[in-house]
């Protein structure tokens, strides 16, 4: 998957990194390397499946979506 980062420096120094596609989705770190290396993980954590943390609901139908 290839995903689309924005990465602008930082007024305080160090660099910001966006991702647009993912809301919310940002990262910063005192090098280039290391704020790729946040957003990468901060990716990561927000593709990752939140299905223990969602509650049952009884009598629910249960869809699932390809977009």
């Amino acid at each position: 998957m290839k995903i689309k980062v924005y990465l602008e420096p930082s007024e305080e120094g160090g660099y910001t990194a966006i991702v647009p596609s993912l809301p919310g989705c940002i990262s910063e770190g005192e090098t280039k390397e290391e704020a790729i290396r946040n957003i990468r993980e901060a990716i990561e954590l927000y593709l990752e499946p939140i299905e223990d943390d969602v509650l049952t609901i009884n009598n629910a139908e249960v869809l699932e979506l390809a977009i």
